[in-house]
């Protein structure tokens, strides 16, 4: 049966970082998504497995509010959004507004449990920056540009990530976002405009975590590339690029359109769906590579 969203919480925050909780009342979900936008009125998402509850959105803004809304996918259908608001704490302070973790409660929430009693002291850095095995990313750099593309390369100097996300505008202004997977430390950039100065954010996923940003620039065509002194040989394309058939509505409801679409050539190792809600705001629906057909609600 389709499953259920509940109720989305805070449950801790700092200056910088807000911790949601959220409930299943019902069913399991594939995944589950958490949008907001960043202090720079940038939309950003946030990608979190199926099997968890909690997530820790870093890198806020001391004393901003922020609207977080959470979507589950579930099939090829996105369920929600439920949503909830936060204001980060003031510079130096922490702020717990929902609930206290105990000591005893686990070494998950152990790791939060140090700042209910950081109310009336000075800032000390969270015991999670200090794990020694959490992953630190180094550099981002664009190593070859074309007139419709930009490959990007980037360092980890300690750790390993689950996966990175590419965020970029288009020519249009439209925000853009790619998954790479956490192997990976290159990735190319297409469908580009030529003699267009890109800025790309690159941010890597721990867990429940998304740690970053590093950032560079580019310019799309000739030899203007910033941070690329040696550019590398352009690489080939593989013999079996895949290519993008058609997209039609076959089904519409009064607050659903069922999407279907081909592939005439080759396989994709996933799509975005990518559209504009009634309030004007730019969302993303993430789909897996081997789908065909995706439910809008």
């Amino acid at each position: 049966s389709q499953p259920h969203l509940g109720d989305l919480t805070v449950s801790h925050v700092t200056p910088n970082s807000i911790q949601l909780d959220w409930t299943v009342p019902e069913g399991t979900f594939d995944s589950f998504t958490v949008q907001y936008k960043d202090a720079q009125g940038q939309p950003q998402v946030v990608p979190v497995d199926g099997e968890s509850r909690t997530v820790t959105v870093s890198d806020l803004v001391p004393s901003r509010r922020y609207k977080f809304n959470l979507y589950g996918l579930w099939g090829r259908k996105r369920l929600g959004p439920i949503s909830t608001d936060a204001v980060t704490g003031e510079g130096g302070y922490c702020h717990c507004p929902c609930l206290i973790h105990g000591f005893g409660a686990g070494h998950h929430r152990a790791q939060h449990a140090h700042h209910a009693v950081l109310s009336i002291a000075a800032a000390a850095p969270p015991v999670e920056e200090e794990s020694p095995s959490r992953p630190r990313l180094g550099d981002l750099t664009a190593s070859h540009v074309t007139p419709s593309s930009v490959q990007l390369d980037w360092t980890v100097l300690e750790g390993s990530f689950d996966s990175f996300t590419v965020q970029y505008k288009d020519a249009q202004g439209q925000p853009q976002a790619m998954a790479v997977d956490g192997g990976s430390r290159t990735v190319t950039v297409p469908n580009l405009v030529p003699s267009r100065r890109y800025k790309f954010n690159l941010y890597g996923v721990w867990g429940r975590k998304r740690i970053g940003l590093i950032s560079t620039e580019a310019v799309t065509g000739g030899d203007s590339c910033i941070k690329c002194p040696t550019p590398s040989p352009p690489r080939e394309e593989p013999s079996s690029r895949p290519e993008l058939g058609d997209l039609t509505a076959s089904h519409v409801t009064p607050t659903s359109v069922q999407l279907e679409w081909t592939v005439p050539e080759g396989t994709f190792d996933s799509f975005m769906v990518q559209y504009k809600d009634a309030q004007g705001q730019p969302q993303l629906v993430p789909v897996d590579g081997k789908s065909r057909t995706v439910t809008v609600s």
